[in-house]
């Protein structure tokens, strides 16, 4: 009842929800599903179980697989072990035939000798046949032994090749000699160990080009070429491999040269010498001292020498630069070193060396100077960041108030570069191209000194017309400005420039002390120290004499070009100065010298203080160049010997007067006088000849000697103690102005020649006293 009441609800419930579907039961889905899953995994089930049948039976078959393996292994050791007692026992047996042969070959030789010729032939018959299985069986051994090399060869175990050849060689000379035998077995056997050898010796050469092969294989595989015979190929071998290792050495630190500009070329030798040193030393040891391979080792150096040096220039710094002298400095000092070791060795290398750098020094020498030159000549550039020791700026300093500025700084500029040149050289560069150093060195001051003559006033308007066309950076107008510059000249080639170069010249010296063939520079590569200075000195001589040259062509000459010292004052009745008295003075233009002489003296003493000798020198100089003037002076000379020219005897006596007064000059001041009593004396010698010539006779007309040295003493007393009064000759830029508080009377006496009398007076200072004259400086005539 209830199960029909519940029927009818749930059909009264379908029918008033008519749009939804009819819902499956959860039982009904389990059902479904729970079969389906079951079916599955009995499926998988009895695909695993399939699964793990089929593993059963491979690993079955595997292990059967395996033991048969190991059954065969066995079989294959055991026939092995059989062949091998088989070869022993062939080669017994083989023993026993040959020793059976011999017997049988002893009794049928025994037989023979009884039988008769008939059985003589069965018996070589049978001797033959015998032979022929000797021989056979000699063949198989061969055979064997070929075989084994081969398995060897194709195992790669050189050693054991190498060892089984060397032997069997030992026990068949045969093998190593060099002709074909009789026989056509042996030569076939002989030809095919040869084959063998070859590829053994393949294998060798390939092992040496290994490029990473390293030291001791390399021996070894060299050491077997050298047992098979092949000793040169070895050899090659040996110094291609060390040259393929010195090339990746340098590809490697070629790239690091723009890092070490200064050093790099040291590197790049030591690098390419310590390559060739133990090249050298394997060579030695593996070959012993053979000349042959020595000599490869040599020409092997030398090219390796040559690609060492192009390496370096290739490399090195701008030339001009002071890191490239450095560099280069460096790399001579480096690569000599190496070659003074490298003789103990038997390799001399360093004439080679030397030729090679020679030029690359060369051009960085010449590039270094010509810098140096731009350096000293710009005067206008700026000393910062060039500073000099105390030791050589305080020489030049003391000119630095008297002068410009300029000249000081250029001389201090001077000495920096020279200095800076010497310090970058090292002791083997100066040893073999110090002479050539040194002789650039006086070259770049005798530019200098050019530079300096160019600051001088000029000679004339004309003469200054080239000058004109390249800038003078000051011009040296007074007296103190340009003995400022002669003293600055002179400092430093006296003082300064022995100092910087010092270094050289000890270096020179040692290698003369040592005497050692290879500290030795050449022979044409020494010099003297006072050769050297003497290319100073003439550039000294150069700069003074056109000082000298200027100042008394500028006294002697006024502004409009008339001369001042004019024959026309040795005429008669010409001029107030030919009318003497009881105290004849010399003729206005010599005093006036004499005050000039005396200025200048003075001012000298203020600006090369302490520097006596220049003063000395100088002055004699001038002096000299005042007589030198008037001998070489054609235009004085031929108004004196003109026919029309009025010549008296006094004119001629005051004349010999002028030339004693400018000797007692030199003399009283202590100057080198020889030179100027010479040209003097020839002045004087003229003068009788020209005056003699017109019927004037020297010997009545003249004084005696005395009178002329006397009377010139005196006028240089007289013109000394009057030298604050009036009684002294003045000169201004065009006229010679006399203060004169005597008269003057004639006088007659003998001809006149110069006195070599002394004096202790000077007409520079009362104080000065006796001044020693200077020995070889800048004179010739001292």
């Amino acid at each position: 009842m209830c199960c029909k009441m519940r029927m009818e609800s749930s059909e009264e419930e379908e029918d008033d929800f008519p749009c939804i579907e009819s819902v499956t039961l959860q039982s009904k889905i389990d059902s479904i599903y729970q079969s389906k899953t079951e079916k599955g995994i009995r499926k998988i089930c009895f695909e695993l179980l399939d699964l793990k049948d089929a593993v059963e039976n491979l690993c079955g078959n595997t292990q059967t697989k395996c033991l048969a393996f190991l059954r065969l292994s066995e079989e294959v050791v055991e026939t092995e072990h059989e062949l091998n007692e088989l070869r022993k026992h062939i080669s017994a047996q083989g023993i026993l035939v040959q020793d059976l042969m011999n017997g049988v070959c002893r009794e049928l030789d025994e037989w023979s000798q009884a039988s008769g010729d008939v059985q003589e032939a069965d018996e070589s018959s049978r001797s033959t046949d015998y032979g022929d299985t000797f021989r056979n069986d000699m063949e198989d051994e061969n055979v064997l032994f070929l075989e084994n090399i081969d398995v060897l060869l194709a195992e790669h175990k050189i050693e054991e090749v190498i060892e089984a050849i060397d032997a069997k060689e030992r026990s068949h000379p045969e093998l190593k000699s060099s002709g074909e035998t009789s026989s056509t077995e042996p030569s076939s056997f002989k030809s095919a160990l040869s084959k063998r050898k070859k590829m053994l010796e393949n294998q060798l050469v390939e092992i040496t080009e290994r490029p990473s092969i390293g030291i001791v294989e390399l021996k070894k595989a060299l050491s077997g070429l050298l047992k098979l015979g092949k000793g040169s190929l070895a050899h090659q071998l040996l110094v291609k491999s060390y040259r393929s290792r010195l090339q990746k050495s340098i590809e490697g630190f070629l790239p690091l040269c723009p890092c070490y500009p200064e050093t790099y070329s040291a590197t790049l030798s030591n690098l390419v010498f310590s390559t060739i040193s133990l090249t050298t030393k394997e060579s030695g040891a593996m070959f012993g001292d053979n000349p042959v391979y020595s000599n490869r080792i040599i020409q092997w150096a030398e090219r390796e020498i040559e690609y060492f040096v192009r390496l370096v220039k290739e490399h090195a710094p701008p030339s001009d630069g002071a890191p490239a002298l450095h560099a280069a400095s460096v790399c001579a000092q480096a690569s000599l070193n190496h070659c003074n070791a490298l003789e103990k060795q038997g390799l001399k290398l360093s004439k080679l060396l030397l030729v090679l750098l020679r030029p690359y020094m060369e051009e960085v020498l010449e590039l270094n100077f010509i810098r140096a030159r731009k350096a000293v000549l710009d005067f206008a550039s700026s000393d910062e960041g060039k500073p000099l020791s105390p030791r050589f700026a305080s020489p030049l300093s003391t000119f630095a108030t008297t002068s410009d500025t300029l000249l000081v700084e250029s001389g201090m500029r001077f000495i920096y570069v020279v200095k800076e040149i010497v310090e970058k050289l090292t002791q083997l560069v100066i040893l073999h191209f110090g002479v050539n150093i040194l002789t650039r060195i006086s070259l770049l001051f005798d530019k200098y000194v050019d530079s300096l003559i160019k600051a001088l006033p000029g000679l004339s308007e004309d003469d200054n017309l080239t000058e004109l066309k390249e800038p003078v950076p000051f011009r040296a107008e007074t007296d103190s400005e340009q003995l400022a510059l002669l003293g600055t000249a002179f400092t430093i080639a006296e003082e300064l420039l022995p100092m910087v170069v010092s270094r050289i010249w000890n270096v020179l010296n040692e290698s003369k002390d040592v005497g050692s063939e290879n500290m030795m520079p050449a022979a044409n590569n020494t010099v003297e120290l006072k050769d050297w200075r003497r290319q100073l000195q003439h550039s000294l001589d150069k700069l003074r004499d056109n000082f000298c040259r200027q100042y008394v062509v500028n006294f002697i000459y006024s502004r409009d070009g008339d001369a001042r010292l004019d024959a026309q004052i040795y005429l008669s009745g010409v001029g107030e100065d030919t009318i003497w008295d009881t105290d004849p003075l010399p003729s206005l233009p010599f005093q006036a010298l004499f005050g000039k002489l005396q200025q200048l003296a003075t001012v000298a003493g203020d600006v090369l203080l302490g520097r006596e000798k220049i003063q000395k020198v100088l002055l004699a100089r001038l002096t000299e160049t005042v007589v030198m003037w008037l001998s070489d002076e054609q235009e004085f000379w031929s108004v004196l010997e003109d026919e029309s020219a009025p010549l008296r005897p006094l004119g001629l006596q005051q004349l010999i007067l002028d030339m004693h007064f400018t000797v007692e000059i030199a003399r009283f001041a202590g100057y080198p006088s020889r030179h100027v009593h010479q040209i003097s004396s020839d002045i004087i010698a003229r003068a009788v000849r020209t005056f003699s010539a017109r019927g004037i006779d020297p010997q009545s007309a003249l004084p005696e000697d005395e009178w002329f040295t006397e009377t010139a003493k005196g006028a240089i007393n007289k013109l000394l103690l009057g030298g604050s009064g009036s009684d002294v000759s003045e000169i201004d830029d065009d006229h010679i102005i006399m203060h004169d508080d005597g008269g003057m009377s004639d006088s007659d006496g003998s001809p006149s020649s110069l006195s070599s009398a002394d004096s202790s007076e000077s007409f520079a200072s009362a104080q000065m006293g006796d001044l020693d004259s200077p020995v070889d400086f800048s004179d010739p005539d001292s």
